[in-house]
């Protein structure tokens, strides 16, 4: 049973961002600070990634562990409530998150995914992030790309 109203439920629910979210924004301010430029949020391509790389033909998703179902990570959990329409909204967004990288890399892009829970760690995150954009960092599969373990 929900703790809370389905009125409050609703608002809170309505506060969930798509964009600029914390995350996305301590990421962009890493990467801007470290000197590379990048487009937002680009709709002419699949999934309209947070970041985009014209130029190096790389992306990176910002990714929620509990949207996205960062594999391992306790942010990941699952509500009590109504489980069965959860596990399906989870399957859903991870068979998304599945295609859209599918497609990025068949249109010849690059991707990399941080996890929300990476952002608190701002020196590995940094570090993670100059490899990512300097060189090639192999994707060994499309399921490594998204359910990486956290280090």
């Amino acid at each position: 049973m929900d703790r809370l109203s389905p009125e409050r439920r609703s608002y809170l629910m309505s506060r969930v961002r798509s964009k600029d979210t914390t995350p996305e924004m301590v990421v962009r301010k890493l990467v801007h600070r470290l000197g590379y430029r990048f487009r937002l949020h680009s709709c002419s391509l699949p999934g309209k990634p947070d970041l985009v790389f014209p130029s190096r033909k790389k992306i990176i998703f910002v990714h929620g562990c509990f949207w996205h179902r960062h594999l391992g990570c306790a942010k990941a959990t699952v509500p009590k409530s109504h489980t069965d329409f959860w596990q399906e909204k989870f399957d859903k967004n991870v068979r998304r998150d599945q295609h859209l990288v599918t497609e990025l890399s068949a249109q010849g892009w690059e991707i990399m995914v941080v996890w929300q829970c990476e952002t608190n760690d701002g020196d590995s995150l940094r570090a993670k992030l100059v490899r990512f954009l300097e060189g090639r960092v192999p994707t060994s599969g499309l399921f490594a790309c998204l359910h990486e373990e956290r280090p």
